[in-house]
């Protein structure tokens, strides 16, 4: 089952569970759309994968199998691609 992180690994933008801004690689790496295009280029800078959207979990699933609290955030990585 997806984690569904709550925020962009890059800017720390907040990502809830049913956003479309969503960004993950094979991995679960999360960020948001605007760094996967503009800082990343596409490219996961944890593994180098590939991202896709996100799929959202419906919401009367998300109280047996909630999203996670844990933040990443780690901007250090992401200055290094641009």
């Amino acid at each position: 089952m997806l984690q569904l992180r709550p925020n962009c690994e890059c800017c720390n933008k907040d990502l809830p569970p049913e956003s479309r801004e969503a960004r993950i690689c094979s991995y679960e790496c999360t960020f948001c759309a605007t760094c996967v295009d503009t800082v990343l280029k596409g490219v996961c800078p944890n593994c180098g994968g590939e991202f896709t959207r996100r799929p959202r979990r419906p919401a009367n699933k998300l109280a047996q199998d909630p999203a996670s609290k844990e933040r990443v955030y780690k901007p250090e990585g992401c200055s290094r691609v641009a």
